[in-house]
């Protein structure tokens, strides 16, 4: 298992351990309507190959970094696509709606494993998936365009 599975599984673990008022862990387990907000963005970071020396090691193959060699000043840059936020956590059974606006990069495809969902995410446009979450577990939310850096997780409870 990977350490991000293992981190998103103690979390939820925690959360469904910790001690809440008046029955409220009961009342939120229940199957619900849940508009989760997310964004296709791009962080980005550069600097002068003078203060900083331009990495050697070739970034990993699949479009979700991208490393820009220095211009004609001796500025390099890098940059990453992420899902923000990059963990969604729903009840098994909530009719979840993903609104997503488009930030950074011109078109973002997006499917959800273990799920019938998927759609494109255009820059400047908001995309609305709706479903019905199914059997509890944790699942990838992909951009098949900027792997591997352009994934999220979503994280199914079990209702209660």
């Amino acid at each position: 298992m990977s350490k991000r599975y293992l981190l998103v599984a103690a979390c939820a673990a925690a959360m469904l351990a910790s001690p809440v008022p008046n029955g409220a862990r009961e009342a939120t387990a229940a199957p619900g309507k849940r508009t989760i907000y997310m964004a296709a963005v791009e962080p980005k970071g550069g600097v002068t190959a003078d203060k900083e020396m331009f990495p050697t090691e070739a970034m990993p193959e699949g479009g979700g970094y991208v490393l820009k060699k220095p211009d004609s000043t001796g500025r390099w840059e890098v940059s990453t696509y992420r899902w923000d936020p990059g963990t969604v956590i729903v009840n098994q059974g909530d009719e979840v709606t993903l609104e997503i606006i488009g930030i950074n990069g011109k078109e973002h495809s997006i499917a959800i494993e273990g799920h019938d969902v998927s759609g494109a995410v255009k820059r400047g446009h908001v995309t609305r998936l709706k479903f019905t979450a199914g059997k509890v577990g944790i699942y990838k939310i992909i951009c098949a365009s900027h792997l591997p850096s352009m994934q999220g997780e979503l994280v199914v409870l079990a209702a209660r």
